[in-house]
């Protein structure tokens, strides 16, 4: 066993290959939760996907981890201070952790399948996984940047256990974006967007001059009424479009900014490009009748907010990867 892990696994420690083992089993378990509300709510359909999304960014990641296990093993230790609070940080979260994933897993027992048990068996994981990924680096040592000397705060994210966990974070967090939400949580946030997706529409009508009454969520037009469910609200396209901007920030940046920037872009998106569906199903309805807007009009147009949405993700990253060059003119010989 020992020469096939030096075969396939050069350069990283068994301990860190066993830390990664123990966090696997943890993410099938939360998988396997997870996989009920997959098949049974539309809004997390999605999640079959979560899976092999992680283990490709793995994947892609796996020799900038190894570089960094590699890095921290010749690395100078790192201050006392840092190794205490990111000790102190780490073993809280475990502790958290242990203490969310068995009071979901009381919860599972005892309820069987419910959003509570789901959301504190993978925010349990979520706790869990990374301290142990983060205490099996193997060394608490300083990795500066080349020729830089890393003081102050700064030198927590310069501590090599960090740097290696920190690159499984997308791997770990985006199970929380296929759990569904507890299900207050997840009725206030609809019955928000609703109401602004409503409120909207008919202001928008208004401006135009197309005469509607709104009557709570339901729209009075000439030919008919149009009631504005639940789901088209948006919580459907904000839950996907948040993990395909989770995601696309994952695979194409390194720098965290750049990450936060796509996934606050997906969220934008996917409330303008719902808001226009609206609009464009308002519109139909008004034309042809309530009844138009039934079967495929309706499908399609739901669709196209996942589409269009990912389109503009993808336009975005060659911008925020543009790199500006100086225009100066050369200084004369």
């Amino acid at each position: 066993m020992t020469n096939l892990v030096k075969k396939y696994f050069p350069e990283v420690p068994g301990v860190f290959l066993a830390a990664l083992g123990l966090a696997a089993g943890f993410l099938m378990f939360v998988a396997w939760d997870q996989s009920h509300w997959w098949r049974v709510k539309e809004d997390y359909s999605f999640g079959w996907l979560v899976p092999l999304f992680t283990l490709y960014v793995v994947y892609d990641r796996w020799p900038q981890i190894r570089e960094r296990l590699r890095v921290a093993a010749g690395a100078a230790p790192s201050a006392r201070w840092v190794r205490w609070t990111l000790n102190a940080a780490a073993g809280g979260a475990l502790t958290l952790g242990a203490l969310f994933f068995l009071l979901g897993a009381f919860y599972r027992a005892g309820a069987g399948t419910s959003q509570p048990g789901t959301f504190a068996l993978t925010v349990g994981m979520i706790a869990i996984v990374l301290p142990l990924i983060f205490f099996n680096v193997g060394s608490a040592a300083a990795v500066p940047g080349p020729g830089a000397t890393v003081r102050g705060w700064r030198a927590l994210f310069a501590e090599a256990r960090f740097r290696v966990a920190s690159l499984f974070v997308f791997p770990v967090l985006v199970w929380l974006i296929s759990a569904p939400l507890v299900s207050a949580v997840e009725t206030q946030v609809s019955l928000f967007l609703l109401r602004k997706v409503v409120t909207v529409v008919a202001f928008a009508f208004d401006m135009l001059g197309f005469p509607l009454e709104q009557q709570g969520n339901v729209l009075v037009l000439p030919k008919g009424s149009v009631g504005v469910a639940d789901a088209c609200s948006g919580i459907r396209s904000l839950t996907a479009c948040l993990f395909a901007g989770s995601f696309l920030g994952a695979a194409f940046f390194e720098q965290t900014w750049k990450k936060v920037v796509l996934v606050v872009a997906a969220m934008v998106f996917a409330f303008l490009m719902n808001l226009g569906r609206s609009l464009f199903l308002t519109a139909w309805a008004y034309a042809y009748g309530p009844d138009a807007i039934n079967g495929f009009v309706h499908d399609a147009a739901g669709y196209s907010v996942l589409g269009l949405t990912c389109a503009g993700l993808l336009g975005l990253i060659p911008l925020l990867n543009l790199k500006l060059e100086s225009f100066a003119p050369a200084k004369p010989e």
